[in-house]
């Protein structure tokens, strides 16, 4: 196959990103240079035929004429096609260069000299290598006006149409320069977006960035055996040779990655379960593809060879009917991927129209392929990012209504306890006091006026004690009508202080409970940490002072024993009464 031709991916980008692809292209199109006007004709080729039987017959103007400056296609599945190429008046008496683009994967023997000079993607021979095109330069002896003789041998890719062109040495290094720029920087950025995508999947442990990176290093994969910058100047002899086969299973494995990825990234299941199906059986059959080509069965071979192109149409359709659907439901990942699948699938849709003769003025568009393929990565790299983002919101969103009383949204008694064991076990050791809050009567309002009342002066009740203490102090619900507050750095009496306080605030909402004018009011238990303690031994230290302010007559705090007098010394009490 001759244009290796990868299925896409998608966002919104911005007016930097539009202006980076800008200014890519200009690198790679290159501007207008001068070049030497030619004139074309060819023929296929048949057994027997020799140079000068092909030079005879083009003087003789049996050859079909073409425009070497536009896109032809000249067939090499028989015995390959010759191409017959003069210069036209005034001509150039210094060294020229003849290129040919885009490079075709198949050889190209070129008559002149002493003997002819085979030009190839894969050729490491010590002449000159043209960058993202084939080039030959015409032998110093041959005259300007001598036809130059071309032969695309045989091959068992589609041939892809190509144009010509004749220039000078300095306009052919510049031109060179000028590709190799653009292209290093598109393949730099393709890389550069797999590196932290691999990065990322790691850290996070999630595959969508897994089947990102193998989408993208793929497609950098395609363009670089189509343009030749595997083979130079990154100089990949390995590949020689193998360039239809790597080139084919690239294609594939690159949908059957972007299908994987498609389907996570944009969340089909929820938002298209009904395609999540055939596009997993798209990456299936597509891996299964590559297996087939691998297998140097000859039969497999074939079948592969034939199916690759339908599917490669029936997959990018498919992936763009649910990436819009999705985009249509409110998925916000969809618009990534549809921002950076849709250029590509029109350039693909536009490189195909050329294999079939069409759209022969349009000869940048397999330089556009190569910048396509960067924007699309940093596209989908802005998706993932803001995937990421996204879902650590969701995830943050999550841990505080995990963390928090769904009713007075305060923390809850396993988010308290347990950062109430992390600050008891952090720091300098110093003084911190624990206050064990009960509501009074709390269930004879419950049975008195129904539960929405408790329910609305237990989120009275938590927003005054909140308003009431510091920021830095832990205010949970324990459970029921139970509050425990853990104040960092108050001794005791100053904790005391702090519990009568809240006592009075609580009596100031004038919660009535009955009829008979009782109001709602709070008991507490206060106990300071004792070296040895832990959050359970404070809590029921606090606990037991509380019961105390209840048997006391409730409305009241009261200081445990242990607070004051060592552990196992007398039990003694201190109780401050709410001031009326």
């Amino acid at each position: 196959m001759e244009r290796l031709h990868a299925t896409p991916t998608s966002a919104r980008p911005g007016r930097s990103w539009r202006s980076l692809v800008l200014g890519l292209l200009w690198l790679g199109l290159g501007t207008v240079h001068a070049a030497t006007p030619l004139n074309g004709a060819w023929r296929e080729a048949h057994a027997g035929d020799t140079p000068q039987t092909v030079l005879d017959e083009y003087h003789a103007g049996l050859l079909k004429s073409f425009d070497p400056s536009l896109l032809q296609r000249f067939p090499q599945d028989r015995a390959g096609s010759w191409v017959v190429l003069t210069a036209q008046p005034p001509w150039d008496g210094g060294t020229r260069m003849l290129t040919i683009y885009p490079p075709t994967l198949g050889t190209v023997t070129a008559f002149g000299g002493e003997r002819p000079q085979t030009l190839a993607l894969d050729d490491f021979g010590a002449s000159t290598h043209g960058h993202g095109r084939l080039a030959w330069q015409l032998p110093a002896d041959m005259a300007g006006s001598a036809p130059i003789l071309l032969k695309f041998e045989p091959s068992q890719t589609i041939s892809a149409p190509v144009r010509f062109q004749l220039e000078s040495w300095s306009e052919y290094a510049k031109r060179d320069a000028q590709w190799l720029v653009f292209a290093s920087a598109c393949f730099a950025a393709m890389l550069a977006m797999v590196l932290m995508a691999l990065c990322f999947a790691l850290m996070l442990r999630d595959v969508t960035y897994a089947w990102y990176a193998g989408y993208v290093l793929c497609y950098a994969l395609i363009q670089g055996i189509q343009t030749g910058f595997v083979f130079h100047p990154l100089e990949w002899q390995w590949l020689s040779g193998m360039a239809l086969l790597a080139g084919s299973a690239a294609v594939a494995l690159s949908v059957a990655f972007a299908s994987l990825f498609m389907v996570r990234f944009c969340e089909l299941q929820r938002y298209a379960p009904l395609l999540r199906v055939p596009i997993m059986a798209l990456a299936v059959g597509m891996i299964q593809l590559v297996l087939m080509r691998c297998s140097r069965i000859p039969l497999l071979v074939d079948v592969a060879q034939i199916l690759l192109n339908p599917l490669l149409m029936i997959g990018a359709v498919l992936l763009l009917v649910a990436a819009s659907i999705a985009v249509a439901r409110g998925s916000r990942q969809a618009w990534f991927f549809l921002a950076g699948w849709t250029p590509l699938l029109l350039l693909t849709a536009l490189t195909s129209a050329q294999v079939s003769g069409a759209l022969p003025q349009l000869d940048w568009l397999n330089d556009a392929s190569v910048a396509g393929g960067a924007f699309e990565a940093i596209v989908l790299s802005i998706g993932l990012a803001d995937r990421a983002l996204r879902l650590r919101h969701d995830r943050d969103i999550v841990r505080v209504l995990a963390d928090h009383d769904a009713l007075t949204n305060i923390l809850n008694r396993r988010a308290w306890t347990e950062r109430a064991s992390i600050l008891l076990s952090s720091g300098p050791p110093r003084p911190i006091a624990l206050l064990f809050l009960d509501l009074d009567h709390f269930k004879l309002l419950n049975d008195r006026q129904g539960h929405n009342a408790g329910d609305r002066a237990l989120v009275a009740v938590a927003k005054a004690l909140a308003t009431e203490l510091r920021p830095s102090d832990l205010l949970g619900r324990y459970g029921g009508e139970e509050f425990v507050a853990l104040l960092d750095g108050i001794p005791a009496q100053q904790a005391m202080q702090v519990a009568t306080r809240l006592c009075r605030r609580v009596h100031r909402l004038e919660i009535p409970v009955s009829e008979d004018s009782l109001l709602l009011s709070v008991s507490i238990g206060v106990a300071v940490r004792q070296e040895g303690d832990d959050v359970e031994s404070l809590v029921d230290r606090a606990d037991q002072a509380m019961y105390d302010a209840k048997l006391g007559g409730r409305n009241r705090a009261c200081l445990h024993a242990d607070s004051l007098a060592p552990r196992h010394g007398p039990r003694l009490h201190v109780v401050e009464k709410r001031e009326r």
